[in-house]
């Protein structure tokens, strides 16, 4: 909770600034405002135990040495008296976060929810991991209280109350209104006693630090409040509650962040009185001392008083983000600004337009915080990410070598890495780079060890080369090649923040920081069309200067529930109170009135989405209207005649103390004002640079002896202190005060002397190089085309639980990229986009778009519904590729709400059926044919309806639309780069590199199984067995035959043969374990023999439903088995639906309602070395749960438990994953539907381990006298519940590996993910390379 201390008086404008950035290796100090003299910058490791104690403080103290001339002694403390103010960022808390280093707490809950932050949204970090490991949980002890409220009505009522009516159930007693303004109905109140004992019971364990979340207390705090209470009374020392950190919807998150702030607010506040302790006063009082404030992930300032654990996470990278925003964006002409922070470890990307933009949720470190934070895109490339060669591709990263062992050249046995490959081509020089290596740090970078392991690699290409195009590549091709990749994968996350939403990569400027950011900023420009890169004097310690230029900020926010037309005085009203609120806060810390300034937000979405926009409050004060804007720009579409919500409110005033130092002259008035003075040729010397035309004498320039406006003509090399600025050939860089602006243009570079480069790619022989950009630039269409679907859908299927994928086809319909979406897509869409390329040809024209979704047409289920669009040459006559998207739309029509209907026996009971047609024609949208095929055609069958959500359907199938167009636009600009002929070349060539890499997996196996075939058999629950018989060639082909299936059934649960191949891609891609291009390549080298009639390919007129989401899981199993890869997990998803409304089965008439449905998760397999996981989605599915808030307040019922279930994995030496218990209560009449797997038949174990143990589904029916029924459902059925009945859902546990007497039985836990792999918005960013 916050502070109570005394905040300090007015802040002061004399005396030095001083600004810290205390990093993962480096403290970046600043100090600025100092009279007669220039900035002070001292750099200094923030670990050096030998010399002090703590780095900021020394960096203090040797600032004011050198300022004052005096010496001062180490240990004493410090006097401000001449420092106006201290403004730090700090890794605290990061690295607290990313060791697990501090001292767990305890999570309080609602009971039966004790494992709601072990399930999360129950997705697995890793697609393709079989070992899955989740970040280990940061509470070690877990208290339920029983208590419990909910909504009283739900948003997706089709007849819902009205205000009058709502108002009169409020009885203060079980229904009142929360904060938000929705009515609140206490099931359970809470009762004080029992609560004091349970929390008298934890602190006597040794518990100080509590997190505290209860559902729906982001809207009805008060059970939190009184907990709150009663363990402040008790001694807890922290006691952070979800609904006072951030007041928002979703308990999982809500739930994560007080978990996050009652974890690292302890370590926070330690380090903060130890640091305070090194100054006379311990900077009390900033009237007779320094001001001391903390940066905070929202890249405002806080006073250290109020500095807490969650905001403190990304602390660093924020002022790198208020730095490159404050120095670079031009106020004048307004050029939006790219932020490009390369660091040692990973690269920070952000998006600069005029205001920062925030986030409210993030994963960091596998933990899901919900707290404001600077919007920052993290790639796994920087100076030290590691180079390797597989399988004929160069990759960069995702692996760094950190600063121990670091790269090869700092001379501790490193591996190669970027800096390795900058230092050998001469981008680097070991003359001007700190002698800081060897065994007693004071040697040069090693040039030859660098070189030494760079021609060892040299060998390893060109044996493949030599072999492939009796062509070779020189070591610096080689090292050129490898920076061209790290550069194309640092370009994909700019494309992704600027294209993604709305804006043209080209019309900004890349702003570039960080100690490896000016040796590859000219070359991200080009390749982005950037025309002009801005660096700033201090750019490698940019977030140092980002803390001095910050605001002090203050927010407050509040749930706020109702529509905005109707409730607009009421949001003013809210709007000025929390305005009031933050004043306050401000003026107590110092600040006159004059001096703040406020954003006004209204968060807003549709009714029936859940995509909000944080809205900033428009010049005509019409939020409302705002928000449509922004929706359309952003997404590309409105929905008129939906209602526009209310979600929540948020206040954020700034202050700013006016210094010195934000008072800057706008770049483009001083470039105007400068006269232009060219360089000394050879002012420092020249270097030997390597470019694309070959080797370079290259003039090298001091950045310091440059006289203002002075212009340097590329190819050149500046240095300071602290960085290396590359200038390509044809660029030019003009010298300002603060910046060195470097100006790109299109001419072409031809070098002096004979050029060394590549002809590979000239004469359209295959080269490694591009082969691995082309795919990744392949991928990154499809990835966007994801980010546009995921944003431009209205579903909570689609863009909540990310249930679709994307992906890039050939002229041909053939797969080329498919984004890792959702597995039982992989390599099925390929089918469909067949289907209709053979059934068209000839007949398409620029701006047709196609849909369909029936089996025999390659799709897998009804519900997944595919939309191509063909993408053309310039003439508009032939067809050069195709994009095509898959989403799985919750509701189709056909016999039940959801599509999804167990006891369906026949195709067309499952819904609309579209074999093919056209979604648009000639660019026309055919709404009224597409209308009646999903609400009119779907009727016409025997106790069938058409779809009950046809808005939802025509706005996703637009999203698919937006999603396709996308890729099209990339794909068309990826051919105006490289031309027709390069992009077809790459697209073959990367198909061929798939099948090389399946291949030599399978040439492994044929000699690992001694040639033997593999055979494995599974069955249904029904009996229906599934078996395989996988034969392997000495050359590396295959023919997996499922002869031994048993026949459709009649059932659900048929799969259609496009399903049995995306199984097998997934399963081939898990066990090769590494990254490989996902396309058709992956299954050239497989022959398969699914016969006729079976279950694995049935006849068009089977039920498919279950087949797509069940029986694909029951096939990776087998597959799994085969390889004897591991033991089976829950071999199922579980699908629950339930809902009502459709055609009336006696008089015809159409009822609206509404239709509900989600995958649920279980226990995951156990294999040699490694325990399954619980509660997670495994192998053909990784969609998200609905949150337990989400899922009360939009539908009518209850979800009493979500918890592990304990005894359900299998043991082992190594045991299985368990299952998971989810109860839900209803509280009106409803159908329901439940479609699931191993309720009989139990997950296997592998290699002597047990098995994991089957599912139940159970049915708890609330009797007329008050007793309950319970009774077994059995796997699949189709039931109806009424007001007070339960179902409960108990889903399998993974099987064990090995038998427990082999050693002594392993514990079972969750293995925790490496958090050194994690790559994300804060992993040490302040890390330079030098």
């Amino acid at each position: 909770m916050p502070s109570a201390m005394t905040p300090p008086p007015q802040p002061k404008n004399e005396g030095i600034e001083i600004a810290i950035d205390r990093g993962g290796t480096f403290t970046d100090c600043i100090a600025t405002n100092i009279p007669g003299r220039e900035d002070v910058v001292v750099k200094l490791l923030s670990v050096d135990p030998s010399n002090y104690n703590d780095a900021p403080t020394e960096g203090i103290r040797r600032i004011l040495e050198i300022t004052s001339g005096k010496k001062l002694s180490r240990g004493e403390p410090i006097d401000t008296s001449a420092i106006a103010s201290i403004k730090m960022g700090t890794t605290v808390a990061t690295n607290a976060l990313l060791e697990r280093s501090a001292e767990s707490c305890a999570l309080v809950v609602t009971k039966g929810h004790e494992d709601l932050l072990r399930i999360g949204d129950q997705t697995r970090p890793k697609l393709f991991d079989l070992n899955i490991r989740r970040a280990s949980p940061l509470f070690s002890e877990v208290l339920e209280i029983d208590e419990r409220v909910t909504p009283e009505e739900y948003s997706e009522d089709p007849q819902p109350k009205s205000p009058a009516d709502l108002d009169a159930l409020v009885d203060d007693l079980q229904v009142i209104k929360g904060i938000g303004g929705e009515l609140i109905r206490i099931l359970k109140p809470i009762d004080i006693g029992s609560t004091r004992q349970v929390l008298q019971n934890l602190f006597s364990k040794g518990v100080r630090s509590l997190a505290v979340v209860l559902l729906h207390s982001y809207t009805f705090p008060y059970h939190e409040l009184a907990i709150a209470e009663i363990a402040k009374d008790i001694g807890f020392t922290q006691i952070s509650l979800s609904s006072q950190l951030l007041p928002m919807i979703k308990a999982v998150s809500r739930g994560h962040s007080a978990a996050a702030d009652a974890y690292l607010s302890p370590v926070v506040k330690k380090y903060i009185e130890g640091f305070r302790s090194g100054f006379v006063g311990k900077l009390e009082d900033s009237a007779s001392g320094a001001r001391c404030e903390f940066m905070q992930s929202d890249g405002g300032l806080v006073g250290w008083q109020r500095f807490n654990g969650l905001r403190a996470i990304l602390s660093g990278p924020a002022g790198g983000v208020v730095g490159f925003s404050r120095t670079c964006y031009d106020e004048d002409e307004k050029v939006p600004c790219i932020g490009f922070d390369m660091g040692g470890t990973s690269t920070d990307v952000s998006r600069y337009g005029g205001l920062l933009t925030h986030t409210m949720e993030n994963i960091i470190a596998g933990v899901t915080v919900q707290t404001p934070q600077l919007d920052i895109t993290t790639v796994a490339a920087g100076g030290g990410s590691i180079l390797t060669y597989k399988n004929g591709l160069f990759a960069a990263g995702p692996q760094s070598a950190g600063a121990h062992p670091g790269p090869a050249c700092y001379r501790k046995g490193g591996p190669l890495t970027v800096t390795d490959a900058n230092l050998v081509l001469g981008r680097l020089s070991a003359d001007h780079f700190p002698k800081i290596f060897g065994p007693n740090e004071n040697e040069a970078l090693d040039y030859s060890t660098s070189l030494r392991l760079f021609e060892e690699m040299t060998i390893k290409v060109n044996e493949d080369l030599k072999r492939l195009v009796g062509k070779v590549l020189t070591v610096e091709e080689v090292c050129l090649g490898f920076l061209d990749v790290a550069n194309e994968s640092m370009c994909r996350p700019i494309r992704q923040i600027t294209e993604s939403k709305g804006y043209n990569t080209a019309d900004h400027n890349l702003a570039s920081f960080g100690g490896a950011g000016g040796q590859h900023a000219c070359a991200i420009a080009d390749r982005l069309s950037i025309k002009r890169v801005l660096v700033h004097k201090h750019a490698s310690v940019l977030s140092a200067l980002g803390m001095a230029l910050a605001d002090t900020v203050q927010e407050e926010h509040e749930p706020c529930s109702c529509e905005y037309y109707s409730s607009i005085d009421e949001v003013e009203f809210r709007l000025a109170n929390l305005q009031e609120k933050v004043m306050r806060a401000l003026k107590k810390e110092g600040f006159a009135g004059n001096q703040i300034s406020y954003e006004r937000y209204v968060n807003l979405r549709y009714a029936g989405s859940d995509t909000m926009i944080m809205i900033l409050q428009p010049e005509d004060g019409d939020y409302a209207a705002a928000f449509v804007k922004e929706h359309e720009r952003e997404f590309s579409f409105t929905l008129p005649n939906r209602k526009v919500l209310v979600e929540n409110l948020r206040i954020r005033g700034k202050a700013n103390a006016d210094t010195q130092l934000s008072k800057k002259r706008s770049i483009s008035s001083e470039i105007a004002s400068l006269t232009s003075v060219p360089a000394e040729t050879e002012s420092h010397g020249m270097l030997r640079v390597y470019f694309a035309g070959g080797w370079t004498n290259t003039p090298l320039f001091l950045l310091q002896d440059c006289q203002l406006g002075t212009v340097i003509s590329g190819p050149a090399m500046i240095y300071d202190s602290t960085q290396m600025i590359v200038v390509q050939p044809t660029a030019t860089a003009k010298i300002l005060q603060s910046h060195v602006v470097i100006d790109l243009n299109d001419e072409e570079y031809i070098p002096g002397q004979d050029s060394g480069a590549s002809t590979l790619s000239e004469t359209m022989v295959e080269d490694p190089i591009q082969l691995s950009i082309m795919s990744n630039r392949f991928m990154g269409v499809a990835e966007q085309m994801g980010l546009t679907l995921q944003k431009t859908s209205v579903s909570v299927n689609i863009k909540e639980r990310l249930d679709f994928s994307c992906a890039l086809f050939g002229p041909d319909g053939g797969l080329v990229a498919n984004a890792p979406h959702v597995p039982v897509h992989l390599g099925s869409m390929e089918h469909a986009v067949r289907f209709q390329h053979n059934l068209h040809a000839g007949n398409l024209r620029p701006g047709d778009v196609l849909v369909s979704n029936t089996p025999l047409a390659g799709g897998t289920h009804l519900p997944d519904i595919t939309v191509i669009t063909p993408v053309f040459d310039q003439e508009g006559k032939n067809t050069i590729f195709y994009t095509a998207s898959r989403g799985h739309h919750s509701e189709i029509g056909g016999i039940l709400p959801g599509s999804m209907a167990a006891s369906a026996t026949r195709l067309y009971e499952e819904g609309a059926q579209i074999t093919s047609t056209f979604l648009v024609r000639d660019g026309v949208f055919r709404e009224e044919e597409i209308s009646k095929i999903l609400f009119d055609e779907p009727g016409r069958f025997p106790g069938c309806s058409g779809t009950r959500k046809l808005s939802d359907n025509l706005n996703d199938l637009k999203a698919q639309i937006a999603a396709n167009t996308k890729g099209a636009n990339l794909v068309q600009s990826l051919i105006r780069e490289s031309g027709i002929k390069m992009v077809h070349f790459y697209m073959n060539a990367i198909k061929n590199n798939a099948a090389t890499a399946v291949r030599a997996f399978l040439r492994q196996t044929h000699a690992k199984f001694n040639g033997k075939p593999l055979v494995a058999i599974d069955h249904m629950d029904d009996g229906t067995p599934i078996q395989v018989t996988i034969t392997i060639n000495p050359s590396g082909t295959a023919t997996f035959d499922f002869t031994g299936t048993g026949l459709e059934g009649l059932h659900c649960y048929n799969a259609p043969s496009a399903i049995t191949k995306s199984a097998t891609m997934y399963v081939l891609r898990c066990l090769i374990n590494e990254d490989i291009p996902l396309n058709e390549g992956c299954l050239l080298p497989i022959e398969f023999n699914m016969p006729y009639g079976t279950l694995l390919n049935p006849s068009g007129a089977a039920a498919v439903c279950a087949g797509n989401p069940i029986t694909s899981q029951r096939v990776t199993d087998v597959l799994i088995k085969a390889f004897q890869a591991c033991a089976a997990s829950q071999g199922d998803c579980n699908v629950f639906s339930f809902g009502f409304g459709g055609k009336d089965a006696k008089t015809g008439e159409e009822i609206k309602g509404f239709g509900f449905g989600e995958t649920i998760c279980g226990g995951s397999g156990a294999g040699q070395g490694w325990h399954g996981t619980s509660g997670v989605h495994i192998h053909m599915t990784n969609t998200r749960i609905t949150d337990p808030e989400v899922l009360e307040k939009r539908y009518p019922c209850i979800l009493n438990r979500f918890q592990l279930r304990p005894g359900s994995q299998g043991v082992g030496q190594y045991n299985g994953g368990m299952g998971i218990v989810r109860e839900y209560e209803f509280r009106q009449a409803l159908s329901a539907s439940i479609v699931s797997e191993r309720r009989v038949y139990q997950p296997f174990g592998m290699n002597g381990g047990g098995p994991g143990m089957s599912g139940r589904n159970t049915l708890v029916e609330k009797l007329e006298d008050g007793r309950d029924r319970w009774v077994n459902v059995g796997g699949r059925k189709d039931f109806a519940v009424k007001a007070g009945d339960k179902f409960v859902i108990e889903t399998p546990g993974g099987g064990g590996w090995g038998s427990p007497e082999d050693e002594k039985m392993a514990v079972l836990v969750t293995e925790p993910e490496d958090l050194r792999s994690f790559v994300n918005s804060f992993q040490l960013r302040q890390e330079q390379s030098n």
